[in-house]
């Protein structure tokens, strides 16, 4: 077993574990450790805690210090710089004419490195580009390119529910979302109704899959023939919520049954 601190260097993003040394750690605090981009600031978000060796990458990187107030005002003076190099940046992308879309700039904490995000339909040559960059800012330059989710996790916005985007605000990673998780909770499969403002499907689709694949294992599939106290009849749909059986009836009629009241048989 290993002592751990979880620390995220942006809200919502992925947490990784570093070894606390002696330091009296606590959630909530900031530090300084060093990743492999850099130093870096980021929050501890999962106090000293015991974890696994097989479920850690090993070795792990050390927290270098408790932050102070003089390092909080450099990641504040860093994101001023942010705004300024982003807007700096967007020009030279006009002046090259690049097919692609500036969305983020990030300062690492000790200025090393200068890492622009963009989203592009296709590949972009930007070697010119970087060359001009690191002319105006005299530091390491990297251009990132990103997807639509990342996008709209990096801005934020409101999704079609009212609430703050999920990715923005909560999610650390994206999950594989698909079509037949719609499906599988009879929603509409409009694009348009199970899209999120970055146009991919919602992640809010994955939060109810499981409790909806464990409920329609207790149901009889669509197409097979149940008996009820109408006679025999075949499933035709299902409320999965209600675990409600819909069922057409030898005489075509269709009545909507309790699954407590069907009984699955075979029909030769």
């Amino acid at each position: 077993m290993c002592w751990v601190v979880g620390v995220r260097f942006k809200k919502a993003g992925k947490i990784y574990y570093f070894d606390p040394v002696d330091l009296p750690i606590e959630q909530g605090q900031s530090v300084i450790v060093e990743t492999a981009r850099g130093i870096e600031f980021g929050d501890v978000v999962i106090g000293r805690k015991q974890v696994a060796q097989e479920d850690l990458v090993l070795p792990l990187k050390a927290v270098l210090r408790i932050a102070t107030q003089e390092d909080k005002q450099i990641v504040a003076d860093n994101q001023q710089k942010a705004e300024e190099a982003l807007a700096g940046c967007q020009e030279k992308v006009l002046n090259h004419n690049l097919d692609m879309k500036l969305v983020d700039v990030e300062y690492t904490f000790d200025c090393n490195k200068i890492i622009f995000y963009f989203t592009a339909d296709g590949r972009i040559d930007f070697r010119e580009l970087v060359k001009d960059l690191a002319a105006v800012f005299r530091t390491r330059i990297e251009l990132r390119q990103i997807g639509v989710r990342d996008e709209a996790k990096m801005l934020g916005g409101m999704g079609p529910c009212g609430r703050p985007l999920c990715c923005a605000t909560f999610l650390g990673e994206f999950d594989p979302v698909s079509i037949r998780m719609a499906k599988d909770q009879n929603l509409s499969l409009n694009p348009a109704k199970i899209s999120g403002i970055c146009g991919r499907l919602m992640c809010c689709l994955k939060y109810e899959t499981d409790s909806y694949e464990e409920a329609k294992d207790k149901l009889p599939d669509i197409g097979s023939y149940v008996t009820t106290v109408f006679g025999v009849g075949k499933v035709i749909g299902l409320n999965i919520l209600e675990k409600i059986v819909q069922v057409e009836l030898e005489d075509n009629k269709v009545e909507e049954i309790p699954l407590s009241e069907v009984n699955e048989i075979e029909i030769e």
